[in-house]
């Protein structure tokens, strides 16, 4: 999903998880090469999609270390945005490997988005 797809669409991602109360940032992970990036709160973090694969999957990571991952969620190379928002939201993160809860947790309160009012600045105004 991600990873195989533009800047604005893992960006919009970024945006629904944040709007659901998730810390959600984007990834750059090389040059036209994106993802997003979940922040776990205990030091560690999920890096979903930045392989250029067309199907969802994570690593976690702590320091620079891999501490786990989220195995290739099936089928999801055809979802769409709403459907990769809901995998990631649904992910329970407790084990070394993930596994996907039946449904998602409510969601929290909405963090801003990043960038404020400068965001379509700071990044060259490369998206509507």
């Amino acid at each position: 999903m991600v990873g195989s797809v533009d800047e604005n669409r893992a960006r919009r991602v970024v945006d629904t998880l944040r709007d659901r109360g998730i810390d959600a940032h984007l990834e750059r992970a090389g040059t036209y090469q994106f993802g997003v990036r979940v922040t776990l709160g205990d030091g560690r973090e999920a890096v979903w999609d930045t392989d250029g694969t067309a199907t969802l999957e994570a690593q976690v990571m702590r320091n620079g270390n891999l501490v786990g991952f989220v195995p290739v969620i099936e089928g999801s190379e055809d979802f769409d945005e709403a459907q990769v928002v809901d995998a990631i939201a649904r992910t329970d993160y407790d084990r070394p490997i993930a596994t996907q809860r039946t449904s998602a947790p409510p969601p929290a309160p909405a963090l801003p988005r990043e960038g404020g009012v400068f965001r379509r600045f700071m990044d060259g105004f490369r998206y509507r």
